[in-house]
């Protein structure tokens, strides 16, 4: 790790300056500055660096907009304009849809309306013309009903499901393994497994549950993400099949076994 020494050293550097122009820019002596950097010649010959005083690097930071913690050892950025943030969103919806007492409406984006919906979901407009009703089982939040369109998520959602997910307001929010409807600049509405939420590479991963077909995994950046809904509920025109007659004679078995046991 560098000394502080160095990294004035490595500022003067950036910036191209020789220390007499740093130590004028900064309001302060040329001296001052050489002793820093270069350090006071001493009786026995050697050089004795002088430690910068807090004013030295106040200004230091103020006039070169230097990230703090760079002087100080704990981040590696030099400039504060280049500290990445995640990039991220947070507060409700751009648009909802209210009944007359007030109450919100849960919005309906059918399979019709989802081109329209990446360009529409801040326009009250087209949010307006979509269908809406009211679910008394939704409440405390802002909840949208989206259909389901292909078969990507075969074994948890068909085409044609309707799925109904609750508004969430900050990406650091999103669960793993949980399903979820994204609306993304690049990709649309998705709706997805998500697996992995990587802080660090800025990018969610998700998934496809269906094990069949050619669904692989992929990445979606933070920066893209415009809306993020979370499957809490969900309708199907899917009925479940009757227990085949396969499943009727593994229980029978099970049954009997469990009896032969009691006997003896």
């Amino acid at each position: 790790m560098l000394h502080i020494d160095e990294k004035i050293t490595a500022i003067i550097d950036r910036f191209r300056l020789n220390n007499y122009a740093f130590s004028k820019r900064i309001g302060v002596t040329g001296t001052t500055i050489d002793s820093i950097v270069n350090g006071r010649p001493q009786m026995d010959g050697s050089r004795k660096k002088t430690k910068p005083g807090y004013d030295v690097l106040l200004a230091i930071i103020d006039v070169f907009d230097i990230n703090p913690d760079y002087l100080f050892g704990k981040s590696d950025v030099m400039l504060t304009s280049e500290i990445k943030t995640v990039p991220t969103y947070s507060g409700i919806p751009q648009v909802i849809s209210t009944t007359t007492e007030g109450e919100e409406n849960v919005v309906l984006v059918s399979t019709k309306a989802r081109a329209g919906y990446l360009n529409g979901y801040g326009d009250s407009e087209f949010i307006k013309s979509l269908p809406s009703f009211k679910m008394p089982q939704l409440t405390n939040g802002t909840f949208r009903c989206f259909e389901v369109q292909g078969n990507s998520m075969v074994q948890t959602f068909f085409d044609s499901d309707f799925v109904y997910g609750k508004y969430i307001e900050s990406v650091s929010d999103i669960k793993i393994n949980e399903v979820y409807v994204i609306v993304s600049k690049d990709d649309g509405v998705v709706l997805k497994r998500v697996i992995k939420a990587s802080e660090n590479q800025e990018q969610l991963i998700l998934k496809s549950d269906n094990k069949d077909g050619n669904f692989p995994d992929y990445r979606i950046s933070f920066e893209d993400i415009m809306e993020v809904w979370q499957v809490i509920m969900y309708a199907s025109k899917q009925i479940p099949k009757p227990i085949t007659i396969y499943d009727k004679l593994n229980e029978l078995e099970g049954k009997i076994m469990n009896l032969e046991r009691k006997i003896q």
